[in-house]
């Protein structure tokens, strides 16, 4: 039996949360006397409402979730406060076509970062705000926020915690996961508020300095400029955010290992020295590249391959150099980060290093097994032997994930995208990355994508923010049975 009160209860209590977010946006709005205020005082209205209408409808809720009620309560969570997200870009007028709004939203809160908006720097301050906060918010997780405060509702979060996540993960920081999520909101915040004074000292403003340390640490890549980073043309800015793209590319219980002074984990842990020496080895071809067939100097060529390689390894999708004017094989090198993605437990998406590392260790088993057919093999991670349940589930969401992709390149063909642009576009949603390639790469917005596609496009975003799983589930006869 699912458990529909407490459900309720929790979106409510996330209403009201976004309700107070939208309430901050409408304070920047009237701070820089913006045409949007109404707008977001609006929204936070109805969010409000209903808000506390869910919250009184759910009182003498049972406090116990099972499993499916966490994938439940997540996957509706993330659909509710994205629609709920819609509404001041509708509102406002300054996204007037439905599916433009929610493709804004949903790009936001799944920190994809992709955009459908020509005219950036013509927006109000509180507008270019909630885009940046709805990243920020999103990018670690509002379901990680949820378990932080969980223990509010008396219930257990181990099950949102595994819904919102489906990522395997092997370092336990704290026997206990609220406070391992609280410690994790800390370190995030930290890292979003250093980068923000970083950033304040070089050429940025205090407000641009905000927005874009949100959209950094979460690996989000919204700007508040039309060409990005590239817009100031400051080498301390792209390594500023160079370095913080990497940073938080890296799992956040790693981060608290680094705080706890648990250094050998950190040696040992094989996704960690499966990222870094990825974007070391890619960064480094593309450096030599570009020196090579474009007219860069070292530095400037170093710069832009560590930026280009740290915004898509990191699925953030920031650019300061249009990659499709490299050669063909300088930005065909980039599918391969677009897809795999950073580490798990981080706020990056695509398919993550963790699954490589996996599935690296299981093909390299089965031709020692091919040769020696009675060997017994253990397939290891940080010094675990992995059950072969995960095994299973990561060759299950492979199979997934490579059907999805096939699949939906070839429905976005169908509505006249070509196929470059259409796999492009189908990667980058999944892998919550940002650009594509050809018409909707680092120079471009997706405005020109078919309506269908857009709402395709949207779609694949939540399943790619979920990890595929957490919403397909939702799909099956089966979940819904007692």
């Amino acid at each position: 039996m699912i458990n529909l009160k407490l459900i309720a209860r929790i979106i409510g209590v996330l209403l009201l949360i976004e309700s107070a977010m939208l309430l901050f946006c409408s304070g920047v709005s009237l701070f820089y006397q913006g045409d949007d205020l109404t707008s977001f005082i609006y929204t936070a209205i109805i969010s409000a409402i209903v808000g506390v209408l869910l919250t009184f409808l759910s009182k003498g809720a049972e406090k116990y979730l099972s499993r499916r009620d966490g994938y439940l309560v997540v996957a509706l969570s993330w659909i509710v406060v994205s629609i709920v997200g819609t509404i001041p870009f509708y509102h406002s007028g300054y996204i007037p076509n439905l599916a433009d709004a929610y493709f804004e939203s949903i790009s936001g809160f799944s920190s994809t970062g992709s955009t459908i908006l020509d005219n950036i720097e013509e927006l109000p301050h509180g507008i270019l705000f909630w885009r940046s906060l709805s990243q920020w918010i999103g990018g670690l997780g509002i379901i990680v926020f949820t378990i932080a405060i969980l223990p509010l509702f008396g219930v257990s979060s181990i099950q949102l915690f595994a819904a919102e996540s489906s990522s395997p993960s092997y370092d336990k920081v704290h026997p206990r996961i609220s406070v391992t999520a609280k410690w994790i909101w800390g370190i995030y915040a930290g890292l979003t508020a250093l980068q923000t004074g970083l950033l304040w000292l070089g050429d940025m403003s205090f407000f641009d300095s905000i927005c874009h340390s949100f959209a950094t640490t979460s690996t989000g890549g919204f700007s508040t400029k039309q060409s990005s980073i590239a817009f100031y043309h400051s080498s301390y800015i792209e390594y500023v955010i160079s370095f913080f793209m990497i940073f938080s590319g890296i799992n956040f219980t790693v981060l608290l290992l680094m705080l706890t002074g648990k250094f050998k984990k950190i040696i040992k842990n094989s996704e960690l020295k499966y990222y870094l020496t990825s974007v070391i080895i890619l960064t480094l071809i593309i450096t030599v590249g570009l020196n090579y067939t474009s007219n860069y100097d070292l530095e400037k060529a170093f710069r832009v391959a560590l930026f280009q390689i740290g915004s898509i390894h990191t699925s953030t999708g920031f650019a300061t150099d249009n990659y499709m004017s490299w050669a063909p094989f300088l930005w065909g090198l980039l599918f391969i980060p677009m897809i795999v993605g950073a580490c798990a437990g981080s706020t990056s998406g695509g398919f993550k290093c963790i699954r490589m590392v996996i599935l690296s260790k299981i093909t390299f088993h089965e031709f020692k097994r091919m040769i020696h057919p009675n060997v017994v093999l253990r397939v290891k991670v940080n010094e675990q032997t992995l059950p072969n349940t995960i095994q299973s589930t990561i060759l299950a969401f492979s199979f997934t994930f490579i059907l999805i992709t096939l699949t939906s390149t070839l429905l976005i063909m169908a509505t006249g995208v070509e196929f470059l642009e259409s796999f492009g576009v189908v990667i980058s949603s999944i892998s919550n990355m940002g650009p594509g390639f050809g018409r909707f790469g680092p120079d471009f917005s997706w405005s020109g994508l078919p309506e269908v596609a857009k709402w395709i496009c949207s779609f694949l975003m939540l399943i790619g923010r979920l990890e595929l799983f957490t919403i397909l589930l939702l799909l099956t006869p089966g979940f819904w049975k007692d």
